[in-house]
């Protein structure tokens, strides 16, 4: 299938997302919604998957919202706004909670439902030259993109409060730091990382990360003895799974294990 502002790509059970309106700043439009929430579907719905990088095409990764599409909309602005939120918040949930894990390699500016996709994802691979700001109300409008859940559990509430209230705009450097990304690298070495992170990645046992984050994503609503029969069942149910029983013989015979992602 062929996207108008997304590029896909499959391939060794890694598929990559390309957020593709350069000559926009990688703005997101409805379409752009729209088509990530089909494709969120796509990489949920297919065992062969098994990591997930989302990049950027051009300079910047994405600006956040495409202003000049709710400016255009008039008085049905409202309406608009609700059909493309819905549709990015259906994509990000889906790619929450599916078993392959989710990488963005942010090459360049996060801001506003950029940096809100981007602290989404799994783990973050940053180039050192990318900034992070939440900039909604700089604009006069709130946060969306699953920003005021995740940001808070990943930095504590009040670094949420001062980025999403004064815009304080991060540096790479101030990002990693606070805790909002994983890693730091140069241009010249990023696409190497993030492709050796995803290719480790998806050789690993696919439905053990997927319980990693299913179990992860519930750890602030439970309670102690909750989360731990989460884990109970969790771990049990990976026991008998293929690459639970591999994993233990491997680990047995102290060699490197083949896991097959079932």
């Amino acid at each position: 299938m062929t996207y108008q502002t997304l590029l896909f790509d499959v391939a060794s059970g890694i598929a990559t997302i390309t957020l593709n309106r350069p000559d926009a700043a990688n703005a997101m439009n409805p379409t752009m919604a729209r088509e990530l929430s089909d494709i969120a579907i796509r990489c949920d719905d297919s065992p062969d998957i098994r990591a997930v990088v989302i990049r950027g095409s051009g300079k910047m990764f994405c600006a956040g919202g495409d202003l000049g599409v709710f400016a255009e909309a008039g008085d049905n602005v409202s309406a608009v706004i609700k059909e493309m939120a819905g549709d990015l918040h259906m994509g990000i949930s889906r790619l929450t909670r599916m078993n392959a894990p989710v990488i963005a390699a942010v090459n360049g500016t996060a801001a506003g439902a950029g940096f809100s996709l981007a602290i989404a994802a799994d783990l973050v691979i940053s180039v050192d030259t990318a900034k992070y700001v939440m900039a909604y109300t700089n604009a006069g409008l709130s946060p969306d993109g699953s920003s005021t859940y995740f940001t808070p559990r990943r930095i504590g509430d009040r670094r949420a409060r001062e980025l999403m209230l004064t815009n304080r705009v991060l540096s790479a450097a101030e990002a990693l730091d606070w805790g909002l990304i994983n890693q730091v690298v140069s241009k010249d070495d990023f696409d190497e990382t993030v492709g050796k992170l995803a290719a480790s990645i998806a050789e690993g046992p696919t439905l053990a990360y997927g319980r990693v984050k299913s179990l992860l994503n519930a750890s602030f609503d439970n309670g102690l003895e909750t989360q731990m029969e989460l884990e109970t069942r969790g771990i049990s149910d990976m026991s008998k799974t293929d690459d639970g029983i591999e994993g233990i013989q491997a680990f047995l015979a102290k060699r490197k294990p083949n896991f097959k992602g079932s």
